[in-house]
């Protein structure tokens, strides 16, 4: 590992342990998961399924909404790597997706269009259970290497840990809420996102990006601001507006050569 990817493996870590120490939102610690993931793999972008108190998979976080709009896809359907992976409990990789259209002739084919030709997907496990499933999407046809792998299961590992603390491992009602309450949030989250790009008339990149400048900004837990948004306490203007004005600070300190945020 070269000196380089060794610091973005590491800081993705240290990421990922301040957020569990801080208490920061489980949704937000798996934005930044599939972010990271995205960064340090050799993948185009990620995606983390969560399954729900029936056992069905739903989307919980993405590095991208393209990710995120397949991933649904994928959730329609009955087939798939990463449905494959759920169900076993075993990782499974796809260097060659157009090859493996026998296998998945619905979901293969939609894949492929939309510019992913490799796949894998590994399982996010505690003790005996499987959580959910930490997808890995390329956009040119490669296996991923041993050590990518490995490095992409004990990312989902961390992922599962983030969801309990102490001997609620062990209780299967308290997991199952604590999933459910992690898919609730993603739910608000993702309402948020579309009231902000509706009155802001913006994307919805950018709507979710502001959002999270916000919570940052203000030290406010991603969920609570999205709550805020949805319920109307905080209103697009209120987010967007403070967002550009950070964007400008920013803009003006970096061109007299002083430091950002």
């Amino acid at each position: 590992m070269d000196a380089r990817r060794e610091r973005s493996v590491t800081a993705a870590f240290v990421e990922l342990a301040n957020s569990l120490a801080e208490g920061h939102d489980v949704v937000e610690l798996y934005i930044s998961l599939t972010a990271s993931c995205a960064a340090i793999l050799d993948i185009a972008s990620a995606g983390l399924l969560l399954a729900d108190r029936h056992g069905t998979l739903q989307v919980a976080a993405a590095s991208s909404e393209h990710t995120r709009n397949l991933e649904l896809f994928l959730l329609q359907g009955v087939e798939g790597p990463s449905l494959d992976c759920y169900r076993t409990g075993v990782a499974v990789s796809v260097p060659d997706l157009a090859a493996a259209q026998d296998r998945w002739p619905d979901f293969a084919p939609v894949a492929v269009a939309a510019g992913f030709v490799s796949v894998h997907a590994v399982p996010m496990r505690l003790l005996q259970s499987t959580l959910g499933v930490l997808g890995l999407f390329g956009t040119r046809i490669a296996a991923l290497s041993e050590e990518d792998l490995s490095l992409a299961q004990a990312l989902a590992d961390v992922a599962s840990v983030a969801l309990v603390s102490g001997r609620a491992a062990e209780d299967k009602t308290v997991l199952a809420q604590q999933l459910q309450a992690a898919l609730d949030s993603r739910v608000v989250l993702e309402q948020a996102k579309g009231i902000l790009a509706q009155g802001g008339g913006v994307e919805i990149e950018h709507a979710f990006a502001a959002l999270r400048g916000y919570s940052r900004d203000h030290n406010l837990k991603l969920t609570a601001v999205a709550q805020a948004v949805v319920s109307r306490r905080l209103l697009p203007p209120q987010i967007l507006g403070q967002v550009k004005i950070a964007a400008v600070r920013r803009g003006a300190k970096a061109s007299r050569g002083l430091p950002g945020h």
